[in-house]
């Protein structure tokens, strides 16, 4: 059995709180991707994405190879309407076949809408398989919650021996440059990355701005932007630590670890902008470490 046949077939909710969902208005998206080591030249096996199925407004156009033929392959996930509203319930799922190498990332900002009257809340799930010896990079463009956003986001990965995996997740509150900041609503995100099946690192994280975590200094102290970079399969993580600690631009709203083998750098602060230049930077020093090639911008990013 390969490892895309283990993926589970979506699920497109029919109800909402106890309402059916109103179609032309609430989306249920979803896409499955696989990708396989494939049609070997002088020696060197090619990256194909071999599965693509979706439904709903999500989907690629088709996979880049801007670091040649036998390089990694760069697919941009596309979901037009740009956002998430009450009842819409996103789903990705992402497999990486033995020796494949992939790499994900997104056009643009994805935004979290006001929940409606309802409070009726949005989900968005992304689960990613990485099959022994396979390489994922999972680069998403930051997510902007707008005041009053309802919802929850999911990441799972599993990961076989040898694998190796690269990601981030930057979250921005508010809109701050038009004076509206994130004072009403609800966010929840999960995090879970297993090594054969063995957990790695869990974490739940509410995010409510009444409670007093969201601006006590023991918690989050009124920051309203946050980002995690997460790294497995580095070969010495200590070296790599030294590395960011050494390269990186020296402030406290950054930090990083490493445990049971997860490099972790973590952002807290009150600029996206700051956020995302941390954490290119951070792949950009990591990613030869991790796969032994030089970061390959991609080009989306720079349009």
């Amino acid at each position: 059995m390969t490892v895309f046949q283990r993926l589970e077939p979506f699920r497109q909710p029919a109800r909402v709180s106890g309402h059916r969902f109103d179609l032309e208005r609430h989306w249920a998206a979803g896409l499955s991707l696989g990708f396989e080591a494939r049609d070997k030249d002088k020696g060197l096996p090619v990256t194909r994405l071999v599965r693509r199925k979706h439904h709903g407004p999500l989907r690629v156009q088709r996979p880049f190879y801007p670091e040649g033929r036998h390089g990694c392959c760069h697919v941009y996930l596309l979901h037009p309407p740009g956002g998430l509203v009450s009842g819409d319930e996103l789903r990705i799922e992402a497999a990486v076949g033995e020796g494949a190498h992939a790499l994900l990332t997104t056009p643009a900002a994805a935004k979290l809408y006001k929940a409606d009257s309802h409070g009726v809340a949005w989900g968005q799930h992304t689960h990613l398989q990485v099959a022994r010896n396979g390489i994922l990079e999972y680069l998403p463009q930051e997510t902007l919650a707008f005041d009053g956003s309802r919802g929850k986001q999911s990441t799972t990965i599993e990961l076989e021996t040898g694998a190796r995996c690269i990601g981030w997740e930057i979250l921005a509150l508010g809109r701050p440059a038009s004076n509206l900041p994130f004072v009403s609503g609800h966010l929840e995100q999960s995090f879970r990355l297993q090594m054969n099946g063995r957990p790695l690192w869990l974490e739940r994280q509410p995010m409510d701005p009444t409670h007093s975590r969201f601006k006590g200094h023991w918690g989050q102290g009124g920051a309203t932007v946050q980002a995690t970079l997460w790294v497995v399969g580095l070969e010495n993580e200590a070296a790599a630590i030294e590395m960011l600690r050494e390269h990186l631009p020296a402030n406290q709203r950054w930090a990083v670890t490493c445990r049971r083998g997860v490099l972790l750098l973590r952002y807290l602060g009150q600029e996206r902008n700051e956020a995302w230049a941390l954490c290119q930077q951070a792949w950009e020093l990591l990613r030869p470490e991790l796969t032994g090639q030089p970061a390959s911008v991609p080009r989306i990013w720079l349009t």
